[in-house]
């Protein structure tokens, strides 16, 4: 049977997800699993029953595989049934110009605020392979950037726009036009989804330093002002 250019590029952009993948695990197996709020307002590690968000949240990478029912159409009322990252717990429709969106083989679905986070679900999920994955198409003039397939999109890579969830900003555009016209403004690279995940993978360590990071000052500036203000 002969493959269409369209299969060929999927089984490309699978391929270098399940390389990615494996070393996202290698990254997340020595390291613990920061708690964060679930979408029921629980905080992940606490091991709360009443948690609404279906699953366990008890601090370990199981918690992040996917617990939502299997969902064949999931781009219809995408914000309002995903609202939230799983993995960082960010609000998606604020940061809908990075969300990006997997779409697994079983149907189950990991919507998340970024290419970073969609990268930790591939880790977390090697063997769910990925139907279709989307992205922001961030430039659109909509309201709500709308989501297009990461296989005919353009990335931005290491522009001066700010990143989500990792120190190197990485857009998608539907439109190599758009993508050009901003590269010319903003500085960086444009790549496709092999080269973007790739940088996503290269850039983890760094980026999760700088994530606790943040989160380890916005503790103590907390721990600072219940002090101050009892």
């Amino acid at each position: 049977m002969k493959e269409t250019a369209a299969s060929v590029d999927r089984r490309r952009i699978l391929k270098i997800m399940g390389a990615g993948a494996l070393a996202g695990a290698a990254l997340l197996g020595g390291a613990s699993v920061e708690a964060r709020p679930c979408q029921g307002g629980q905080t992940a590690g606490a091991k709360s029953p009443s948690c609404s968000c279906g699953g366990s949240t008890d601090g370990t990478p199981l918690q992040f595989i996917p617990k939502t029912k299997p969902d064949p159409e999931p781009l219809i009322n995408e914000l309002e049934k995903y609202p939230s990252c799983p993995y960082c717990g960010m609000d998606r429709r604020r940061w809908h110009h990075s969300r990006h969106l997997i779409h697994y083989e079983d149907q189950l679905v990991d919507a998340t605020c970024s290419l970073g986070c969609a990268a930790l679900s591939r880790a977390l999920n090697i063997d769910r392979g990925p139907m279709a994955i989307y992205a922001a198409d961030f430039g659109a003039e909509a309201e709500i950037k709308p989501l297009t397939e990461v296989e005919e999109a353009v990335y931005l890579i290491g522009s001066d726009l700010p990143g989500t969830m990792s120190r190197v900003s990485k857009m998608a555009f539907a439109s190599q036009d758009r993508a050009e016209e901003v590269r010319r403004r903003r500085g960086g690279e444009l790549g496709d989804i092999e080269a973007a995940l790739r940088r996503a993978y290269l850039d983890r360590a760094e980026d999760t330093i700088m994530i606790r990071w943040r989160r380890a000052e916005r503790r103590r500036m907390s721990e600072q002002q219940h002090q101050h203000h009892p």
